[in-house]
């Protein structure tokens, strides 16, 4: 019973006095008087009665629940019911999930397109820092090819520098040594400065 003073939504329709034991009470208040007109009009009141009856007490709520909605849903739609509603919302998920398809699909698409692109780029810039990398080798070989050749040119004139030094002190030294003998040779003659020629005696 929904108090001591307004019976429940169910007896107040059926004009009756609503009992402490009534099996509508906990689930058609007063302040919802629609709600069981509707599951009154589609089911029948006895039904109800019999189908909470049946019920536990913990499943009772759920049922009155499922039957005031697809009461709603008969009136609503005398032919489907809520049936009709339950066709519309699976027909909604299969476009949804046709268009989550497609979209996953044209995402992939752009996801591969972006990766060849990037492997391009990547090719594109290993192949110009290859070439940068070959000519920098070639100009330092280049330049090391010069350099040698440049020293090679410059080391005989220094080689002939040195045999040339080293020739003219040969020379010198030649030089000194043959003086040296020539003033030995000079000190060995006699002293005075007489002449050693011979006199030829006039055979007359």
């Amino acid at each position: 019973m929904a108090s001591s003073n307004s019976p429940c939504a169910a007896c107040k329709f059926l004009r009756r006095k609503c009992q402490p034991e009534c099996a509508f009470a906990p689930y058609f208040p007063p302040d919802q008087p629609q709600k069981f007109a509707n599951v009154h009009r589609i089911f029948g009141a006895s039904n109800v009665t019999k189908l909470l009856n049946d019920l536990h007490p913990h499943q009772r709520e759920d049922a009155v629940n499922s039957l005031a909605y697809e009461a709603e849903m008969r009136l609503r739609d005398p032919v489907y019911g809520c049936v009709g509603v339950i066709s519309l919302l699976q027909h909604q998920l299969r476009q949804l999930q046709v268009d989550l398809y497609c979209a996953k699909s044209e995402l992939s698409r752009y996801q591969n397109l972006s990766i060849n692109a990037n492997h391009a780029f990547v090719g594109s810039e290993s192949g110009a820092v290859g070439y940068q990398h070959q000519q920098n080798n070639n100009s330092g070989s280049y330049y090391q090819h010069h350099h040698h050749h440049h020293h090679h040119q410059f080391f005989p004139q220094q080689q002939m520098v040195r045999s040339f030094d080293g020739g003219s002190n040969y020379d010198a030294s030649l030089l000194a040594m043959n003086i040296s003998a020539s003033l030995g040779q000079l000190n060995q003659l006699p002293a005075g400065g007489g002449d050693d020629r011979r006199t030829v005696n006039n055979p007359s």
